[in-house]
């Protein structure tokens, strides 16, 4: 609708200069908008203001000629039904109601891709998200950050991006090495060793299951193996394990990645050593009381960072920089991570890192995910890490179900801090976001059988509406306008990269239909009035279906 009102404009403008009423035919970059109120109309434009200096005429004589223009125009009489010009120059559409009425026909016509854009061109973007160590299970917050990624990388496909989903595997360095000694040292202490739990060891439950594992699957003979080797051996045993673990919860959660990369592959295939070496013969990498230092700090870090300490040990920095290297290689023109909140400080080394390689800050972009405070009831539920206790995904999960999770994770920008209720979640009322937008899909679909029951329509689901001329009841024409915005919210979604906004919509969405189903009957002794109002709840119905799919959350039958 909104490129309608533009090409209107557009010929107007061009109508007016061939007429003599504008001395120039250049348009300047203008914007047409939805306004904010209905005393406003339906769109508005500041063409005529920002034109005031190419023509050099006041903004409201510019406007009253783009008026004159318009109205003369052909064809737009079945779309406009009434122009004003507001206040500095503001030209306001008010746009009768057969105007809104093909938005129910494109949407029956396009279904699932109704909403769907181009603006990507195909453009390949890689979303690397979640990337947890496999030091242990995911935990609430490693859910939000993959609800946020997976959903991300769905609506930028939707826009017409070419899109690539990444989780990397941290499977080498420090971590590791303290998760196979913490099995080590728990295995020591099953088979009657005395031994000092050291602080800096995970403490949680599953590092004990892991050790007995070990134990029923090796035997009590594997304590005498040398310690150097036993530990190597028990961080690739639980590192195995708990990726195992890892790859189940996510998919239960709904979330597929198309790969999933291993860091401790870029030091075997000599990728870490020759991104150092290459970047040393830029001098870009130099050495300094032992160590080698990378040059960030002319790149906008604040300050240089070590990629190989003075032991000879190279730090999680070197993987990166080889990892979003070859990340380019493969051809992505834009790399987005998903990073904690805890990670801020390290965003300027890595884009230091890519603008060194040669390429553009904006190639890079990251995504923080601000903290989750879980609650039941109304009361935070209270966690003990010192013990090594934290609420994991899969626990979410089987309490809440993948839906509501997914949904509650979504239901506020990434930016800021998130409170998920758990007793919320499991709700069956309004007051549970995914159970109020769910049950319009489903309040549809009964709608729709009932109405084949009834031999109304012979299939649930059309391509093409039916006396849509009737629909013209402010209800009717407020669910039209929201259904035509749907695209919009898309668009806006993938630009700014925040899925929370089809979250937003989604519940727009439902408010409004909950509101004109509890005003009018869909299926009535009119039977063109019906057809008609089914045409248009179908619409709802593939909107709210083509939204939730975006975030990852199914849209039932029945409920």
């Amino acid at each position: 609708m909104k490129y309608r009102i533009r090409q209107i404009v557009l010929n107007a403008a061009q109508k007016a200069f061939e007429n003599g009423d504008l001395p120039s035919g250049r348009v300047p970059e203008m914007q047409i908008e939805e306004t904010r109120h209905p005393s406003h109309g339906d769109f508005s434009t500041n063409l005529a203001m920002v034109s005031a200096a190419i023509h050099k005429m006041p903004p409201r004589k510019i406007a009253q000629i783009l008026v004159s223009s318009i109205t003369a125009l052909k064809g737009k009489a079945s779309l406009i039904e009434k122009i004003e010009i507001a206040g500095p120059g503001f030209i306001n559409f008010f746009l009768s109601s057969k105007a809104w009425h093909p938005v129910v026909d494109k949407i029956l016509e396009l279904d699932k891709r109704y909403g769907a854009s181009n603006m990507g061109k195909k453009k390949k973007v890689q979303v690397e998200f979640v990337s947890a160590n496999p030091t242990g299970p995911l935990h609430v917050g490693h859910g939000r950050g993959a609800a946020v990624g997976d959903s991300v990388g769905n609506i930028l496909s939707f826009a017409g991006f070419d899109v690539k989903k990444e989780y990397y595997i941290n499977d080498s360095g420090r971590q590791i090495r303290t998760l196979g000694t913490s099995v080590w040292l728990r295995l020591l202490q099953k088979t009657g060793r005395e031994i000092q739990f050291p602080e800096n060891c995970y403490k949680g439950e599953y590092i004990k299951d892991l050790a007995c594992e070990i134990l029923e699957t090796q035997g009590d003979l594997f304590v005498e193996k040398d310690e150097k080797e036993a530990i190597e051996a028990c961080a690739r045993f639980a590192a195995g394990r708990i990726l195992k673990g890892i790859k189940q919860d996510l998919a239960s959660f709904g979330v597929k990645f198309d790969q999933w990369f291993s860091e401790q592959s870029l030091y075997d295939s000599g990728r870490v050593q020759r991104t150092i070496d290459d970047f040393k013969s830029k001098n870009l990498i130099y050495k300094e009381d032992g160590a080698f230092w990378f040059r960030t700090q002319d790149f906008g870090d604040e300050k240089n960072r070590v990629v190989v300490r003075n032991n000879g040990l190279t730090t999680y920095f070197a993987s990166d920089i080889a990892y979003h290297m070859e990340k380019y290689e493969r051809g992505f023109d834009k790399v987005i991570d998903v990073w904690g909140a805890d990670h801020h400080g390290y965003i300027k080394r890595i884009d230091a890192s890519i603008v060194a390689q040669g390429r553009k800050s904006e190639q890079f972009e990251v995504i923080l995910i601000q903290l989750v405070n879980l609650l039941r009831a109304g009361k935070p539920v209270q966690m003990s890490t010192r013990a090594g206790e934290f609420v994991t995904l899969k626990d979410i999960v089987d309490e809440v179900g993948k839906d509501a999770a997914r949904f509650m994770f979504l239901s506020r920008s990434y930016d800021s801090g998130l409170e998920f209720d758990l007793e919320l979640a499991k709700q069956k009322n309004s007051d549970n976001p995914v159970y109020y937008v769910q049950y319009v899909h489903a309040r549809i679909t009964g709608i729709l059988l009932k109405a084949k029951r009834e031999n109304i329509i012979q299939d649930i689901d059309f391509n093409k509406g039916e006396n849509l001329d009737l629909l013209t009841a402010a209800e009717e024409i407020h669910l039209m306008k929201i259904l035509n915005t749907f695209k919009d919210n898309v668009e806006k979604s993938a630009q700014t990269l925040h899925p929370h906004l089809i979250f937003t919509y989604l519940l727009g969405l439902a408010a409004a239909f909950h509101g004109y189903y509890n005003k009018h009957k869909v299926i009535t002794d009119n039977k063109e009035m019906t057809l008609a109002r089914l045409s248009l709840v179908l619409g709802v119905k593939k909107v709210i279906r083509n939204g939730l799919t975006l975030l990852g959350v199914s849209a039932p039958e029945r409920m």
